[in-house]
């Protein structure tokens, strides 16, 4: 236990602690014993009761000699009690003595001769058995060489956490000598970003006495300030025997190597993770602006902080890109994608816009010799070559862009465009494994995109084939007003070989027709193109529906594998009647003027194709105001959605006989259809003139 003290110097009072004493004095047990001139013990410490086994009352007054030394060592001692005596020449060593119990043991002895103040001499002899000695002498020579030569930094700082003594390996970690470190505080020395992380920590093992084992730390010294360095560090108490706290000691293990290789491994792991999101992701759609989105989502933020996917016009027009080595790009943005909001943005392309790069720009570059351009360290003179005018210049050194990287998007050895990457945010620069990761994913989404262009290319030929096959504008008819739609399939799926007609016929009648040639592509409209026509050359027999439908079947079976469901109905307006005729296609929507809407029940008949199936007509009165409402599958069939529930959906849109058809029409598509619908569709609406609708439509 600590007392505190006062002591006046120079008349000031300063106050000041004593401080605990040390277990090593106890650890040894020091006895103390004083001879006088004869040999006599006059002081006996119990220390040396317990060292020799004798009681002070037993001690006291005897001669040391004939009490602890044996008879064949006497002369020896005798002598060198003398020589101490006479000289006040100091004496050590170990010397075997007797305990009271009758062994031998040896002691260590220090022996020196004391005068007190009447001018006479006593011997003092301090003792401690030699076993224990020589045992923290091993220890301490073990703790020195130990600490000394130890590959492991080790470090022993006061509850102030100053540093009191470091080792050479730990001066070789830091790059500070020892006496650089001793007597200054943990955070002065060492200035990493997690230091008071650490500090903290230590705290706490003076604070508990629970150590902390391999603690992770990162950070520079000055034995290599350029370069990140990885520690496994532990703290440990100190205490003396008694409990008292001297401090925390540290341990230092450089693990740098370790942590690279794992911080590698991990960079590989999220590329290949990475890889592997980018082939589910990409791709999944053949529509091309969709397959640039998805690659620069997968991009940002795990490759770049910006992202932008790019291709060359000639490319989107069906050209191969034929670029001379000196002349400029014409590039269109497909997709730019950024982590957080960024000026950079500002310079970038919309999408859908197109650009002129001058020759000298490094996406230019990127894409005439289909090789990636990186830029590690943005510097000012490079932004011009990055952006595409001065102004986009300015933009990209305000958001703070300081590395670039572009690849080329490759498929079947043609150039298609460049996947354009910056980083703002992220503090490390592009490096090679980031191109080849950029080059991966430029080559998988490549291969998608041209998949797209093509599709595109062909599904546009396909549209405007089908497109050129219908009819325009429906023709004026006596007694009706009419109103049609075409709408192609989603844009991931070729057109199919849906058809609508309205043809005049004589007498005022006019043919409505519907069909749907199942298949898809232009095959499947080629198909429908010559359906139709040879409708409308029979039609123009005034054949009665169901005997049309039957020639209809002949011409299907004979153009191979194809099939196909058609209406066929006969509007006369001097009856007030429709002969209608089913070939396996959906009943047709009856809105009467003033009541609701209903499913005409027809005999659905067989599809046009199957071949020896008789087909048959029904009569049905169709009045002023009236509406018949023909649709291919496509408006009201989804993977989803029973048929039936569709088919109802449809009738309680019809809710309305007086809005006008253009607008139901509208109605219709706009509630019915999903962006990405699987099928086309043909609709044609017809409502009779002359009652409760004065419009034409």
């Amino acid at each position: 236990m600590s007392a505190a003290r006062t002591v006046k110097t120079n008349g000031d009072e300063t106050a000041f602690a004593v401080s605990q004493p040390s277990g090593l004095l106890d650890v040894l047990g020091v006895a103390a014993v004083v001879l006088d001139a004869q040999g006599r013990i006059v002081l006996w410490s119990p220390e040396a009761e317990e060292l020799f086994g004798y009681t002070a009352e037993e001690a006291l007054g005897q001669y040391a000699a004939r009490l602890v030394v044996r008879e064949q060592h006497l002369d020896m001692i005798i002598k060198l009690f003398g020589e101490v005596m006479d000289t006040g020449r100091r004496w050590a060593g170990a010397f075997p003595i007797r305990h009271k119990d009758g062994s031998t043991r040896l002691v260590e002895f220090r022996n020196m001769r004391l005068l007190d103040d009447r001018g006479d001499f006593y011997a003092l002899g301090i003792a401690t058995d030699q076993a224990a000695l020589r045992q923290v002498e091993r220890d301490q020579a073990l703790s020195v060489q130990l600490v000394s030569q130890s590959p492991i930094g080790l470090a022993v700082l006061d509850s102030d956490l100053r540093y009191l003594s470091v080792n050479p390996a730990l001066e070789l970690i830091h790059g500070i000598p020892a006496d650089e470190h001793l007597g200054r505080a943990f955070h002065d020395v060492l200035s990493f970003p997690n230091v008071d992380e650490i500090e903290a920590a230590l705290r706490q093992v003076l604070d508990t006495g629970i150590p902390q084992v391999n603690q992770h730390a990162v950070g520079r010294t000055p034995a290599d300030p350029d370069h990140d360095r990885a520690w496994s560090v532990s703290f440990f108490r100190l205490e003396d025997p008694g409990g008292r706290i001297l401090g925390v000691a540290t341990s230092v293990v450089d693990v740098t190597e370790r942590h690279r290789a794992a911080t590698e491994a991990e960079r590989a792991r999220r590329r290949l993770a990475l890889i592997a999101d980018a082939s589910a992701r990409i791709g999944t759609t053949l529509e091309l602006d969709r397959t640039a989105r998805e690659l620069a989502d997968v991009a940002v933020p795990e490759l770049a902080d910006i992202a932008a996917v790019d291709v060359l016009d000639s490319v989107l027009e069906g050209r191969r890109s034929e670029l001379s080595p000196t002349g400029p790009a014409v590039i269109r943005a497909l997709a730019v994608k950024a982590a957080h909001p960024t000026e950079a943005l500002q310079a970038a392309d919309a999408p859908g816009h197109i650009a002129q790069y001058a020759a000298d720009r490094l996406v230019t570059q990127c894409v005439h010799t289909g090789r990636p351009v990186m830029v590690r360290h943005v510097g000012e003179g490079d932004l011009p070559r990055i952006a595409r005018d001065p102004d986009e210049a300015v933009l990209l050194a305000r958001a703070g862009v300081h590395s670039y990287l572009a690849v080329p998007l490759t498929a079947r050895g043609e150039v298609l465009g460049a996947l354009d990457l910056k980083r703002t945010s992220n503090p490390l620069p592009f490096d090679h494994d980031d191109m080849v990761l950029a080059r991966e994913l430029g080559a998988r989404a490549a291969v998608q995109i041209d998949n797209a262009r093509w599709y595109q290319s062909a599904r546009n030929t396909a549209v405007t084939l089908q497109r050129s096959l219908l009819p325009e504008h429906p023709p004026c008819t006596v007694g009706l007003s009419v109103a049609s739609r075409y709408q192609p399939a989603g844009a991931a799926i070729e057109v199919g070989g849906d058809w609508f007609d309205v043809i005049p016929l004589e007498g005022d009648k006019t043919a409505l027709v519907v069909g749907d040639v199942m298949g898809s592509g232009i095959d499947a409209a080629t198909t429908m193109g010559r359906l139709r026509t040879a409708t409308s050359t029979l039609a123009s027999l005034d054949l009665e529906p169901a005997r049309l439908l039957e020639h209809l079947d002949k011409i299907t079976a004979g153009l191979g594998h194809y099939i196909a469901t058609c209406i066929y109905a006969v509007y006369d307006p001097h009856h007030r009647q429709c002969c209608i005729a089913c070939a396996g296609h959906l009943p047709p929507a009856l809105v009467r003027a003033g009541g609701p809407a209903e499913l005409l029940d027809l005999p659905t008949g067989a599809p046009l194709g199957v071949g020896g199936v008789p087909f048959h007509s029904a009569i049905v009165e169709f009045g002023p105001g009236d509406q018949l409402v023909l649709y291919t599958d496509g408006l009201v069939e989804t993977r989803h959605e029973p048929l039936d529930d569709r088919l109802n959906l449809l009738l309680r849109l019809l809710d309305d006989p007086d809005r006008p058809l253009e607008k139901t029409c509208d109605r219709l598509l706009q509630a019915l259809r999903q962006p990405y619908d699987h099928d086309d569709v043909a609709l044609l609406i017809a409502r009779v003139q002359g009652m409760t609708n004065t419009s034409p439509i």
